[in-house]
């Protein structure tokens, strides 16, 4: 499965960015998408996931301001990022997952400005 993320940029705080993931490849089986973001100096963690079937789950840090969507037909994930603040300045992942296996996108810069 190889996933590509776009979309990062650079953002001044409270403006918008919309991540984008394909995944390709071996997908069948694949059961949850979603992206988690690293900052410098601290560990890799979720911001939201969305399954198969739709159901989803966002970091508490992100409620509200983030949307996570799926569109299986084109295998793809967004995520949808408002009133961004500069502790979002993070590379997100792209991830996806099925039974006993994790994959990971390259990651995408994003960084807010205050």
């Amino acid at each position: 499965v190889q996933l590509v993320e776009s979309g990062g940029g650079l953002v001044q705080a409270g403006g918008s960015l919309r991540l984008s993931c394909v995944a390709s490849g071996s997908i069948f089986s694949i059961n949850a998408m979603g992206w988690y973001r690293q900052a410098p100096g601290k560990q890799r963690e979720l911001v939201a996931i969305i399954t198969s079937v739709g159901n989803t789950n966002y970091a508490d840090s992100v409620k509200g301001r983030f949307t996570i969507s799926r569109d299986n037909a084109k295998n793809t994930v967004h995520l949808q990022m408002n009133s961004l603040k500069p502790e979002d300045t993070a590379v997100y992942y792209c991830y996806a997952r099925r039974p006993a296996q994790t994959y990971w996108g390259q990651g995408t810069q994003v960084t807010v400005s205050s």
